[in-house]
């Protein structure tokens, strides 16, 4: 059966380990080639897979490690800018490294990685470019200012990119996910995210055919309508 991506070159940060690790074998299941970046070293095992091992949080690395991403192709078809880190914790005493780190990783890694990876799509008049948002953007919960403003931030980013690509049929969106298990939610006290979810008009947590069925939509070829838009889980609005 074919895919969103058969024959595509699919650029997925995060790549190791979580919802990332899972959309990377969800795309090479589809017969799509998967360029994984992370800060840690990668066990997958797929002649279709090339690990590139950087630091998110560093700028001139993301910037440095797409000449490297040359030598290995000529092509990007699809970006799933889906890493990020938490740090939750009240605005008066949320440590500045950890308010940087956040901002680094959760806003201008996915800004560099998309402008470096338009340049290719650009040639190829074709691209698809998707952001892993949060409910938080939307929620506004409580110790998590920083977070939240980065994914908030995410929608934008997209909402503008997708104007200054959409001429070489470029598009850009956001998928803001509510909770599902993962280290990243293990941080937070399952009580406050229990509470949360309850409150949603689907009350429960996600699983990740929920964020794949979203990424499919955005990265199929009959979505070439479909951008600058953000799609929340669970009737996060």
């Amino acid at each position: 059966m074919m895919t969103a991506y058969a024959d595509k070159t699919v650029l997925v940060t995060g790549a190791t380990r979580g919802v990332g690790r899972q959309i990377t074998d969800h795309v090479l299941a589809g017969g799509g080639r998967v360029l994984g970046f992370a800060r840690h070293e990668s066990d997958t095992d797929n002649a279709n897979y090339t690990h590139f091992q950087v630091d998110l949080a560093n700028s001139t690395a993301i910037t440095a490690i797409f000449g490297e991403v040359r030598k290995k192709t000529s092509r990007i078809d699809i970006v799933i800018n889906n890493a990020g880190v938490l740090t939750s914790q009240y605005a008066m005493i949320m440590p500045p490294a950890a308010a940087q780190a956040m901002v680094n990783v959760n806003l201008l890694a996915p800004f560099l990685i998309s402008r470096e990876a338009a340049k290719f799509m650009r040639k190829s008049k074709w691209g698809r470019i998707i952001n892993i948002g949060s409910m938080a953007a939307s929620l506004e919960p409580i110790g998590d200012s920083v977070y939240a403003a980065t994914k908030a931030g995410l929608s934008t980013l997209a909402n503008v990119m997708a104007k200054e690509f959409g001429t070489f049929n470029v598009t850009c969106n956001t998928l803001g996910i509510s909770a599902i298990d993962s280290d990243m939610l293990a941080q937070l006290p399952r009580d406050k995210i229990e509470e949360i979810i309850k409150s949603l008009p689907v009350a429960r947590f996600a699983d990740i055919d929920d964020i794949l069925n979203v990424i499919d939509f955005f990265a199929s070829e009959r979505s070439s309508y479909i951008t600058a838009q953000t799609v929340f889980l669970g009737g996060v609005n």
